[in-house]
């Protein structure tokens, strides 16, 4: 959506007009000289003088005068406490017994009827009655093992887990004390207020340059000629709140592109309670002298808190606070306040107003560029013994710049012992290295809410809705992209874990944990989670509901698999051995449910065959129907969807799951012999090499494919339609001009070579050797950026799929398939067999191109990307991709998963 816009100008050029436009049903059209009302960014004059105007400050509530205590109570005149009884006459006593008679009645009928309602609603019911698939699976959940408890709860309670907004902190809990910054950018000579992650916002650059994951991040934002730091600490030094004290710094600088010209920068900073709990206004707000208090509360999970606001330079300083439970919608309230104000005062600058009981307050904070700003959080504050003062001053100033330094030391060294790169790479690539796994970490985020899972209408008569809500769940998780992809993808999230754990185990743990606590009964997971009112308001309403019938690939099993093989090479010590052996414990039970809702939803006709389900049999406008279930959207498959298809990506996933638990029934020692056979039997079934190639190999090609109902000959033509309203119109349809039939479905791509990343192939078979001639083909995969994800020669290569859908897995190159491969070509590089001289050729020249291509597109563009273009390798997709293309850092330290 379009934000809302200040018209900015140069001082001195003649006047535009300002046009304010404010969404959710607002708007506000004011129209006023520039350079006589207020300043563009470059105008050293400061915003007006109203700040003396303040007023509704907030007032504690008191009971009036008398009423204060139980003693306090007063009783009418006519009734006297322990005085007697009263005489009562028979009469009366009838007439009040056939008023109570009836009135016990007319109760017993508003409750059955309120009953009932609430039953014919769904609202309430008899457990045994839920419907399954909202219904979780009954074991006791991973994240109430004992490692999940005490000092690492606390340790990663605050955090930067609002990954959707440029910065923003928040506790992992459900109604949480939130923080976030807002601030005035320009485009096109026209303000707009920056607070979500937008690719349209059009910043040269932003990301995490630093990020632990727990307790510190350094983050830069470049907006044209201005330079936003900002910096997240943590500290329990002194600290008496649940989760310590935190602080923010924001460093404002200039680029120096205005010839000396200096320009003011308009912050926004906001403390907002989820809860509804009323913040408390701090004094001095309007009269910033170098320290104030900015506002206080109390809450249940950190005591009484404070929120403070240092700086050694000149500001200005307004406010404005909000009663509301929605936070969502901050930065259209900041603009209609300021809106409201540019219209009867000209100024731009906050109210000084708040609602009563104000569970939000926004701080306007204006300077001229350079300026730098420290907010320091402090919590559980009992009195005179809880140190404020020092506490604040150890969270400002010189000190908070000791405390950023060493933990600036203590992630550099870190990155170096986790990944081992400054021997093999320079200075450029080891920059983009520590930006990948620092977006990673920077990107995870917590969230809560209820899931809408699809159910047929016809099976809820009383409701309209073809939707059942899920349990409300919590989710601590990575995500793909802040500005696109904010929130958790199942396959997506195996590969961030893949890299994570090797930089803190812990924190995946709690991922993964996080994760299989959303299974149901059934042993099902949605595919994507989209919970809680801030995420909802990224996804159009379309895409948020989740089919049961849909799986994902089980990419968890990967880093599962990965660290059950780092304690057998003994890369734990013998205290963090155990913790993973203990959540394995646990988690084997679920992880069992979750591969038998595969094993029995996604099978196909013939034994060791299976199928990704969802796609659209009956689609007029799709080329080659979609299957997003598979996590590879629109690659082709089969032009006619049945259930004779056979997709060889989801029998390789099979194997990896099912290899996977037979390790961990054997590892964990658990006695059950038969699930642990079941297990060893289905892994050997489709590893076998000569079922495999039965099924899907196609010796002409030298490749595996998948198997379907099938016709080459379909197109999308332009077609005129006529609409319901009787109009006109043209159309790309698809149109089909053979007979399918059932055979193999002749396109290379990403899908051919799972086979081969699953290490299937015997390493002395000559199908590895034709394997390895695809890939290296350059009138096929190869390209000097990396492996493009389909074949130049497929009648599908970069072809749209709709009128509106580009080619997305039809060519471009993606890291996490690149990943895949690379790490199969180092495996058969190391083994004994003909081909390894020629694998190892390959590998070094894939990472070669791999790792030049993703350093370069990051210096010429600012950015990681969701994929690279086929043809010049240019970044394409949404950029700050750092979800699986951050797995560029495993590619530079050669780290693969062991198969």
């Amino acid at each position: 959506s379009t934000l809302s816009t200040f018209t900015s100008s140069d001082h001195g050029k003649s006047p535009n007009p300002i046009n304010v436009t404010t969404f959710y049903n607002y708007t506000f059209i004011v129209s006023i000289s520039i350079s006589e009302k207020f300043p563009s960014p470059n105008t050293p004059t400061m915003t007006g003088t109203s700040r003396r105007s303040a007023r509704g400050r907030i007032k504690s509530s008191s009971s009036p005068s008398g009423d204060e205590g139980s003693d306090s109570l007063r009783y009418p005149p006519t009734i006297r406490r322990g005085r007697g009884k009263e005489l009562v006459s028979i009469g009366a006593f009838k007439t009040n017994l056939k008023i109570l008679v009836a009135l016990i009645i007319l109760g017993i009928i508003v409750i059955y009827f309120v009953v009932n309602q609430l039953v014919s609603h769904g609202l309430l019911y008899d457990e045994s009655q839920k419907p399954r698939v909202i219904t979780p699976f009954p074991a006791p959940k991973l994240m109430d093992l004992s490692m999940f408890q005490g000092e690492h709860k606390e340790s990663l309670y605050w955090g930067t887990y609002r990954p959707h907004v440029y910065f923003g902190v928040r506790a992992r809990t459900p109604q949480s004390l939130v923080a976030g910054l807002m601030w005035l950018g320009v485009k096109d000579e026209m303000y707009v207020m920056r607070h979500f992650c937008e690719n349209s916002d059009d910043l040269s650059t932003f990301g995490w340059r630093e990020h632990n994951g727990r307790d510190f991040g350094r983050q830069e934002l470049v907006e044209n000629d201005m330079i936003l730091e900002t910096s997240f600490v943590k500290s329990k030094e002194g600290s008496l709140g649940y989760g310590g004290d935190w602080a923010v710094r924001i460093d404002v600088k200039d680029k120096g592109l205005n010839d000396g010209a200096k320009r003011s920068a308009h912050l926004f900073f906001y403390l907002a309670d989820e809860g509804g709990n009323v913040l408390n206004l701090g004094q001095d707000n309007l009269y910033f002298q170098g320290s104030s208090l900015l506002v206080s509360g109390s809450r249940e999970d950190v005591g009484d808190w404070q929120i403070h606001l240092k700086s050694q330079n000149q500001l200005e300083t307004h406010y404005s606070g909000f009663k509301t439970p929605h936070i969502y919608n901050l930065s259209d309230l900041v603009q209609q306040n300021l809106a409201l104000q540019a219209r009867k005062f000209g100024r731009l600058q906050l109210s000084d107003t708040s609602e009563d009981s104000s569970n939000i307050y926004i701080f306007q904070i204006s300077g001229r560029l350079p300026f730098t700003i420290d907010i320091p959080f402090v919590s559980g504050i009992k009195g005179e013994n809880s140190n404020v003062e020092k506490r604040l001053s150890s969270l400002t100033g010189l000190p908070l710049s000791d405390l950023l330094k060493k933990k600036h030391r203590e992630f550099d060294t870190k990155f170096e012992e986790c990944f081992n790169l400054s021997e093999k790479h320079d200075s450029e690539t080891l920059g983009v290295g520590k930006t990948a796994i620092a977006n990673m970490l920077g990107g995870i985020g917590y969230f809560y809410g209820q899931s809408k899972i699809y159910v047929p209408k016809s099976t809820q008569p009383e409701s309209q809705n073809n939707f059942l809500l899920y349990w409300p769940a919590e989710l601590y998780t990575a995500v793909p992209s802040r500005p696109f992809f904010p929130r958790g993808f199942l396959w997506d999230e195996g590969f961030h874990q893949l890299l994570i754990w090797r930089w803190d185990f812990r924190i995946t743990l709690d991922i993964v944990g996080h994760w299989l606590d959303l299974l149901n009964i059934d042993g099902w997971i949605p595919r994507e989670q989209i919970l809680g009112a801030e995420a909802l308001s990224k996804v159009p309403e379309e895409f948020v509901v989740q089919y049961p019938s849909n799986g994902n690939p089980p990419t968890l099993f990967l880093v599962i698999r990965d660290l059950i093989d780092a304690i057998r090479m003994e890369k734990f010590i013998a205290s963090e051995r155990d913790e993973v052996l203990s959540f394995l414990e646990r988690a084997s039970v679920r992880l069992d449910a979750w591969f038998q809702w595969f094993n029995t939803s996604q099978t196909g006709k013939e034994i060791g065959s299976y199928f990704w389900h969802g796609r659209d049999n009956k689609t007029t406008r799709e080329l080659n129907p979609k299957t997003l279930s598979s996590g590879l959207d629109d690659y082709p498959r089969a032009s006619h969807p049945s259930e004779d298809e056979r997709h060889v990506d989801l029998r390789c996933w099979m194997y990896l799951a099912a290899d996977c638990m037979h390790s961990i029934t054997e590892f964990l020692g658990i006695e059950d012999k038969l699930s642990k056979e079941d297990y060893n039997s289905t892994a050997k079934l489709l590893s076998n090499f000569n079922l495999l190639n039965q099924m899907h190999y196609d010796s002409d090609h030298g490749a595996y494919f998948d198997f379907g109902n099938h016709t080459e000959k379909v197109k999308l033509i332009w077609k005129e339609v006529i609409q319901e309203n009787g109009q006109l119109s043209r159309q790309l349809v698809r149109k089909t001009y053979g007979k399918p039939k059932l055979k193999l479905v002749p396109h290379v791509g990403y899908v051919s070579f799972f086979p081969f990343m699953s290490r299937i192939i015997p390493p002395d078979s000559p199908i590895l050797e034709k394997q390895l001639d695809l890939i290296s083909n350059r009138s096929i995969l190869w390209s000097d950026y990396g492996l493009v994800s389909l074949a130049k020669t497929s009648s599908i290569y970069m072809k749209r799929n709709t009128e509106h859908d580009a080619p997305y897995w039809r060519g471009p190159i993606w890291m996490n398939m690149n990943y895949m491969i690379l790490s199969s070509l180092h495996h058969y590089s190391k083994v004994d067999g003909p081909y390894s001289e020629k694998a190892r050729a390959i590998y070094t020249e894939l990472r070669s191109n791999l790792i030049r291509n993703v350093v370069g597109n990051y210096y010429k563009t600012g950015y990681i990307w969701e994929q690279y273009d086929q043809v010049k390798g240019t970044g394409k997709g949404t950029r700050l991709f750092t979800g699986w293309s951050a797995l560029t850092v495993l590619i530079m330290s050669e780290d693969y998963p062991i198969f």
